[in-house]
């Protein structure tokens, strides 16, 4: 596993000095990205041979927020390669290997100027070395948007919503969707389905279904296709 060590900023936690989930999942890409540029296989190189990594889903399960100071290990696997699919694991854990959140991401590998599948290079096989997935609990990838929920006001994408693909970040999308949120709503689990690209003044019509223990986000185009569904469940007290 590639690991990298860290401390949790003042930057990183909420109004309890606890790490946000919106941090740890910016801690998970980060480490993603690290790895992908130790090996020479980053930014530069996608942009060289002309490919892209989109995220095609997220699962996080999380065992406890870290605290503000709190050193931390954050690591990733990749442990599987499926014609353009790629599978890979995340976790952080204490410097003594206590888990503290554990993740599992789906990706496809495209063409940055068609959009359309492409073959990982013998450059990124031999670079990724898969290993044995992480234990946890796997869930379906695929996130169905019940009935029942309410819509709400039309978001449009902003320049700070874009990342290096010049789209919108996948954390962006988990950022967006919670502020739907109910108050004192602590996540257990995170899944995100991404379903569609979205790029600079496109428009999302959230719509949103919340119950005691789950709330699930749609953000979709005016004719209700989704860009992405995102859906959190309450941690066990």
């Amino acid at each position: 596993m590639y690991t990298f060590n860290s401390r949790i900023r003042y930057s990183e936690t909420d109004c309890d000095g606890k790490l946000t989930m919106a941090s740890l999942l910016n801690y998970f890409q980060d480490c993603s990205t690290f790895q992908s540029e130790d090996l020479g296989l980053g930014f530069e190189y996608c942009r060289k041979e002309n490919l892209v990594w989109v995220l095609s889903s997220w699962q996080i399960v999380v065992d406890r927020y870290p605290d503000l100071g709190e050193e931390v290990v954050i690591g990733t696997l990749p442990y599987e390669f499926k014609a353009f699919l790629g599978s890979r694991n995340f976790a952080m854990m204490t410097k003594d290997g206590e888990r503290i959140a554990v993740a599992n991401t789906l990706w496809s590998l495209l063409n940055a100027e068609t959009g359309k599948p492409a073959v990982p290079t013998k450059e990124i096989l031999d670079g990724f070395r898969l290993e044995e997935k992480l234990p946890m609990e796997y869930a379906p990838r695929k996130i169905k948007i019940p009935e029942g929920g309410f819509p709400a006001d039309p978001i449009v994408v902003k320049k700070y919503h874009l990342d290096t693909n010049h789209h919108v970040n996948n954390g962006q999308y988990v950022d967006i969707a919670m502020e739907f949120l109910p108050e004192n709503f602590v996540i257990g689990q995170l899944r995100a389905e991404y379903k569609m690209q979205a790029f600079l003044n496109d428009i999302f019509y959230p719509y949103v279904v919340l119950d005691p223990d789950k709330c699930i986000v749609s953000l979709a185009d005016e004719e209700g296709k989704p860009y992405a569904c995102v859906e959190f469940v309450r941690k066990e007290q």
